[in-house]
């Protein structure tokens, strides 16, 4: 049985699609549940925060850390595998590999997230091999009430026709799609043989790029600010998942279509 923490979030409720269209079981309590003493399984520890960390850092040092080391202290399990992210190669050369040592500055605000996920990792990473970390980049779907920055510029092109982007165009950064996060993270709870995957496209797409494309797709004004900001994270390595799994993620520029008309159908529903 597999036991999904975190099951209302998008990753969380996603990943329960999937585990009842391929008929397996599963149970996803609610986060007030006293869990204390049960036997849960392959855990799945999807609680987290995502771009609303910095209002909420108590909240996700709960979520990443106090939380996760309760279930780990008070319930019985067969493995865990923890959802962290790619974030914590923020310093890396790259392409960033599961092996590389990491690097935190706790004296800046944005790394309490990072630091929050690495000590979240520790905790799961010191059960043995029964402990799993799951590094995800930067996840796209049908979450377009999120304020992740593809979530965000897709509502603004087709919602207002126009696009203003707070970094430059040369910024870059890996994403995901949500179909091979899930078949991913099922993959590793079951047959994992490492402590950590990472959980990417391998590609990075610029602003520049993406920016592009969606101007394309939906006749959008796109504005980046002037003197904004370049933010670039490496390329991330995904060959663990490649040469274990078979892993062939999808890459997002073939992707943006589909997007934009799921964000248009849903729109027109509401």
């Amino acid at each position: 049985m597999i036991t999904v923490l975190g099951a209302s979030g998008f990753i969380g409720s996603n990943l329960c699609r999937r585990l009842r269209e391929s008929g397996i079981a599963h149970y996803a309590p609610e986060r007030a549940q006293l869990l204390a003493g049960r036997q849960l399984g392959d855990v799945i520890y999807c609680i987290g925060l995502t771009a609303d960390f910095r209002s909420r850092v108590f909240d996700t040092v709960e979520a990443h850390v106090c939380h996760l080391a309760t279930m780990l202290h008070d319930c019985e399990f067969d493995s865990v595998l923890y959802l962290s992210t790619t974030r914590l190669y923020r310093r890396a050369a790259g392409p960033a590999q599961e092996d590389d040592v990491l690097s935190v500055a706790p004296q800046e605000a944005d790394d309490l997230y990072n630091i929050s996920k690495a000590m979240g990792e520790s905790l799961v990473l010191s059960r043995g091999r029964c402990g799993r970390v799951a590094r995800i980049s930067n996840v796209y779907g049908g979450d377009f009430e999120s304020e992740n920055f593809l979530s965000a510029v897709i509502r603004e092109a087709v919602a207002t026709g126009a696009v203003t982007v707070r970094t430059s165009p040369e910024s870059e950064k890996d994403y995901v799609a949500i179909d091979d996060v899930v078949t991913g993270l099922i993959q590793i709870a079951t047959q994992g043989q490492h402590p950590v995957y990472n959980l990417a496209s391998g590609i990075n797409v610029t602003n520049a790029a993406l920016l592009d494309r969606l101007r394309e797709l939906t006749g959008c004004s796109v504005e980046f600010l002037a003197g904004a900001p370049e933010v670039k994270f490496p390329p991330i390595s995904v060959r663990r998942m490649r040469e274990e799994f078979g892993f062939a993620p999808a890459q997002l520029p073939g992707r943006l279509g589909d997007l934009v008309n799921l964000y248009r159908s849903m729109s027109t529903k509401r």
